[in-house]
């Protein structure tokens, strides 16, 4: 998992138990058909590099792991790293690993707008917006929390998720409607749950 813009660390769980010389090594890394990076006998090549990753990679050849720059949504996939030894001038693959690459990127804290304007009265219903945006991967459920006299009720409802064409990021909405209160302070929260590597976000509470 790497965060959007950041560098992604690409391992390629080689232990080269027997101490060889990284100079007889090749090393490929590709995604799909796509050439990603390649150390040739060490020395880094790039006459057949994807144009999406020229300038974009080094290989830290102690740790053997690529470091891919500048992590986008678009390089999410799976990436495989090949090995080759030279053994008596033919070189021959040692080594094969690959690994899954996932894109975060952090949801703004959830907003609630109020969507009624003057007074309300008995037996009306009050409306409101919960919103977040920017985040990906898409998330999973938005949460309302109606707090009264130390009680809490949980509503879920319709989620509306947009992605960005040209960005890819998410932005949601939620909407909850309730009969206005009669006599109790009562405090309304939304939460958005992002899975397991993003946990939860939780809005300001509203007092009304």
């Amino acid at each position: 998992k790497s965060f959007l813009s950041h560098t992604a660390y690409l391992p390629c769980y080689f232990a080269n138990s027997q101490k060889t010389d990284t100079k007889d090594f090749r090393v490929f890394w590709q995604n799909g058909h796509e050439v990603v990076h390649e150390v040739y006998y060490g020395q880094e090549k790039h006459d057949n590099l994807s144009p999406k990753y020229i300038n974009r990679t080094k290989m830290d050849m102690d740790k053997w792991t690529l470091q891919l720059l500048n992590a986008g949504i678009g390089d999410e996939g799976q990436y495989k790293c090949i090995i080759q030894h030279s053994e008596k001038g033919s070189p021959k693959v040692i080594h094969t690993s690959e690994c899954s690459l996932h894109i975060i990127a952090n949801y703004s804290q959830p907003e609630i707008a109020q969507l009624h304007t003057g007074k309300l009265k008995p037996n009306e219903h009050l409306n409101f917006s919960c919103s977040s945006s920017g985040g990906y991967p898409e998330p999973e459920e938005m949460t309302w929390l109606i707090s009264h006299e130390n009680k809490t009720h949980r509503l879920t409802y319709h989620m509306d998720v947009s992605q960005d064409p040209v960005t890819k990021l998410y932005n949601v909405t939620s909407k909850l409607s309730i009969p206005v209160p009669t006599s109790t302070l009562i405090n309304v929260s939304c939460l958005l749950r992002l899975g397991e590597q993003l946990g939860t976000l939780v809005s300001e509470p509203l007092s009304i």
